[in-house]
């Protein structure tokens, strides 16, 4: 009786494992770049079977299919994948379409540290995983932005920063994840918090602010310093402008399991800048 017994324990747990196997998604479309990294960080990128047109980390996202973007997704070419899961950013109006079809979809999008470390869990969750593994990813990641603000000396904290997001423009403030890294590099972000984390300003607000320090992207740094006053900000006056190419603005913007690299460029761009006397106040033009 106790090997009959044994057996069907065994044939059990092989059982539920099988349907473990068989509940966790293995189709999935991911319609945003930080879920994609997160997915492929996971362990999971060969689950994957379609992205977003924005997706491009790892290398290996970029041979698979494309369908849309996040605001614009082709339906019709997500259904013909046949995904069990669809990762979508909550600001993504095609959920309800979607799910009216019978697709399961999970709708996420972080905003902060905490808001990453919490996505990575519930990605590692839907994925099936333990959650050991996305605990591990977020160490290592929060590892990664303390060791980038161990490698600034003194001096180069307290220089105050502008992190242009988007031309129109659009900021990082210090409420936004891309804020918060830059406060734990020890510098000061002339967005303030209460203005929300990614705020459209007025060119003006900026020449007010008057920062030390400029950070923008190549791809929205075009005109930049031909807005009415700008040539009379210190930072474009003693060419203090960190311009980070388009392969390193995704890994600083993207709030995912790169913010590591991101916080070791932005303390690059710190560190070159940080002979630069923090000013106390913005305005001083």
């Amino acid at each position: 009786m106790k090997i009959f017994g044994v057996r069907h324990s065994i044939a059990f747990l092989l059982a539920l494992s099988a349907w473990a196997a068989h509940a966790a998604p293995q189709r999935i479309v991911s319609l945003l770049p930080s879920l994609t990294e997160s997915v492929c960080e996971l362990g999971a990128c060969s689950r994957l079977v379609g992205v977003d047109r924005y997706s491009n980390w790892p290398a290996s996202v970029q041979q698979l299919p494309r369908v849309g973007g996040g605001i614009d997704p082709n339906i019709e070419a997500i259904v013909a994948l046949k995904p069990d899961l669809v990762l979508m950013a909550e600001s993504t109006r095609a959920a309800e379409r979607l799910q009216a079809l019978g697709l399961k979809v999970l709708m996420l999008e972080p905003k902060t540290h905490e808001q990453v470390q919490v996505v990575m869990a519930k990605v590692g969750e839907a994925l099936g995983l333990a959650p050991a593994k996305a605990e591990q990813v977020w160490r290592n990641v929060d590892a990664g932005v303390s060791a980038a603000a161990a490698s600034l000396p003194e001096h180069a904290r307290g220089i105050r920063v502008y992190f242009e997001v988007n031309r129109a423009p659009y900021a990082a403030g210090e409420s936004s994840f891309i804020g918060q890294t830059l406060k734990r590099l020890g510098v000061g972000n002339v967005v303030p918090a209460e203005l929300g984390p990614f705020p459209k300003l007025n060119p003006e607000f900026v020449v007010r602010a008057n920062p030390d320090l400029i950070m923008v992207g190549q791809r929205n740094v075009q005109g930049m310093t031909e807005r009415p006053g700008w040539q009379r900000l210190r930072a474009v006056r003693e060419q203090r402008i960190c311009i980070f190419n388009s392969d390193d603005e995704d890994a600083i913007v993207r709030p995912g399991p790169r913010m590591a690299e991101g916080a070791r460029l932005l303390a690059q761009c710190i560190l070159k800048h940080s002979n630069a006397t923090p000013s106390s106040r913005g305005g001083a033009l």
